[in-house]
């Protein structure tokens, strides 16, 4: 299906793998989160905060200009943080 002239599968939006889960004390990521984090080497279940994974996902971002898949995931996780851990 094409929406804003953007092939999307459908399925994706229902896999299990890009569902948030809680994977340590209050950091909810999905597991494609996850699987793109570590391979920058930037293990998130050793992270004690969302903060501490952003801080580690921009300094990988200054070395590496090229990472587009990681900077997506950056504005991911601080998106989802914004809406549930902001008070509004």
């Amino acid at each position: 299906m094409k929406i804003n002239n953007e092939e999307i599968n459908i399925d994706d939006l229902v896999d299990q793998k890009y569902m948030h889960k809680e994977i340590n004390n209050n950091i909810f990521l999905s597991d494609y989160q996850c699987e793109v984090l570590l391979s920058y080497n930037i293990d998130p279940y050793k992270c004690g905060s969302i903060e501490e994974i952003l801080f580690q996902i921009d300094e990988v971002l200054e070395d590496d200009s090229d990472a587009d898949e990681l900077e997506s995931i950056s504005r991911e996780i601080a998106e989802f943080n914004y809406y549930a851990n902001t008070n509004k």
